[in-house]
């Protein structure tokens, strides 16, 4: 599957699918925390790039369905 075929590739996508998986605040009230699935995260790949602060981070599926973050 072409990762551009599906609707999560889109950062605009993603954001607007992401928003409506938001599960609260913190007891501070000032912090959400945003939960996905695995598949929704990959959406079909067994790769992700992340950028983050200018660095270029992986995140990949084992074959045993492990998760390993790379720099």
């Amino acid at each position: 599957m072409d990762k551009r075929s599906s609707p999560l590739y889109d950062p605009a996508e993603r954001q607007q699918q992401a928003l409506l998986v938001l599960s609260g605040r913190d007891t501070t009230g000032t912090k959400t925390v945003l939960r996905m699935t695995s598949q929704q995260l990959f959406a079909g790949a067994h790769e992700l790039e992340i950028m983050h602060q200018g660095a270029q981070y992986r995140l990949r599926q084992t074959a045993l369905g492990k998760l390993i973050l790379t720099k």
